[in-house]
This record gives structure tokens, C-alpha cells and sequence, in this order.
């Protein structure tokens, strides 16, 4: 079973399963207890009625702990493993596991937001959002895809196999500020067929003014109104060096 307590241990494999480094995690954790208490009053039940009991008494759940649940939330996010998988790892019932994915989904959004953290997901307000110091802020925008369950319908099949991983996904654009390496926004979930210029396109997106946008073969011909786009160039392979 994966608890906080014994997987911080290992940090390497703490950041695999997370995405978070542990001064990251205790950044996290500092408001998502808080956010909890927001959202599920301890003088409430789970259905949002009044308790004719005080809260804590019977057993103990495995999650007990706002670590371990913040730990859980993150695993299911960084890795997206089958629920089945999920209660395999944290000794859980399959239904236990669906329950707090609902539950804390909203849990960690809030705490996120309370932190000042979560990126922007409507374009248009995003040059208003964006907080860089910066007069002319450096910004990179890239596709990112990760791997779903292979849908039954075979049109949705084809609509989110990406020839590109060599399976179904679904792709986000980000856009990530340069000197404090933190993604600033994060567009609209599409399959992964879906070309990155084009879901730049659909989002809309506003820049700050003066900013340099740097981007890749992905986002050919996408040019918004920045002070500035680079374009990394492939390096050049050299020829008749074949068996030398």
C-alpha cells in the first residue's frame, strides 16, 4: 500500500508518482486541508446534511491523513491508472477509489487556486492573468499529450490515436513563463489526433504586450500578435558519413 509516510522516502520515485518534488508537495499541502474543511464541513455529513453525531467516531480510513489524500488525488493525475489499478495501490475498494477521485478533485482545484497556482484556462483573459514581472515576458507554448483508455467507439478511436505516441491520448496546449518555469495556461482537453496549431487556434488565446513566444514545428504558421516568435530549427544531419 502507498502511503505519504513511506514514499517520501524515496524522492526520485516520489516526483515519477506525483510530478511534484516534496518542497512542492508541502507547498501543496499547506492549503489543502483548509480547502477540504471548505468544502466538506466536519459538521455536515458526506451529503451535505446537518450530523446528529460528532464527527470521528468508528474506524479510521486508509485516506484518514490530508497527505495521503492529497497523495492519492496526485497519483491518479500524474499516472491516470484504471481505478482497479488505484485500489491495488492504496488498498482500496474499486467503488472506495471512484468516491475520492469525486471527492477530491474539487479539493485540490481549490487549493490550488487559493495558492494563486492554477493556470488560466480562458484564453482571452490570459494576458490579464498573466502575473510575470516582466515588461517583455519570455513564453513557450507546446502540445502535450498523455495516454488515455483505448475508446469502444471506433470513431473515437481514430479521432484519439496519435501517430505520434503510438496510442490513444488526449492533448493540452501550455504555455509556460520562461524565468519562473511555471505553466501560466493550460487550454481546453482534445483528442489527440488534433494538431497543436490548431487547438492554439480554437483557444483565442491573448499575449501580454512585448511578449516572445518560442515554439516548435508543431505551431508552423501560428503567429499572434507578440513582439516576437521563435521557431527552433532542426539540426542540419550531415551527409556521406553513413560507415565511417
Amino acid at each position: 500500500m502507498i502511503t505519504y509516510k513511506r514514499l517520501q522516502a524515496d524522492r526520485r520515485q516520489f516526483l515519477a508518482m506525483t510530478g511534484l518534488t516534496l518542497p512542492e508537495f508541502q507547498l501543496l499541502l499547506s492549503a489543502f486541508p483548509a480547502a477540504y474543511q471548505r468544502l466538506y464541513p466536519a459538521e455536515r455529513t458526506s451529503d451535505g446534511q446537518a450530523r446528529q453525531r460528532a464527527a470521528g467516531a468508528g474506524c479510521r480510513g486508509l485516506l484518514d491523513l490530508s497527505e495521503d489524500k492529497l497523495l492519492f488525488i496526485l497519483v491518479y493525475l500524474k499516472t491516470y491508472p484504471l481505478q482497479a489499478v488505484m485500489a491495488e495501490l492504496f488498498d482500496l475498494s474499486q467503488p472506495q477509489v471512484n468516491y475520492w477521485i469525486h471527492r477530491l478533485l474539487p479539493v485540490l482545484l481549490t487549493a490550488l487556486d487559493d495558492l494563486g497556482v492554477r493556470p488560466e484556462r480562458d484564453g482571452s483573459h490570459f494576458a490579464q492573468s498573466h502575473g510575470s514581472a516582466q515588461a517583455e515576458p519570455g513564453l513557450i507554448i507546446d502540445g502535450t499529450e498523455r495516454r488515455r483508455q483505448r475508446p469502444k467507439n471506433p470513431e473515437k478511436q481514430a479521432l484519439h490515436y496519435s501517430g505520434k505516441k503510438k496510442a490513444h491520448t488526449d492533448k493540452n496546449v501550455v504555455i509556460v513563463d520562461v524565468p519562473s518555469e511555471r505553466v501560466d495556461f493550460l487550454s481546453r482537453t482534445c483528442a489527440g489526433k488534433t494538431h497543436d496549431k490548431k487547438v492554439a487556434d480554437r483557444e483565442g488565446i491573448a499575449y501580454p504586450p512585448g511578449a516572445t513566444l518560442y515554439k516548435d514545428t508543431g505551431f508552423q504558421g501560428y503567429n499572434p500578435a507578440v513582439k516576437e516568435t521563435r521557431q527552433a530549427k532542426k539540426k542540419a544531419t550531415a551527409r556521406g558519413t553513413h560507415g565511417r
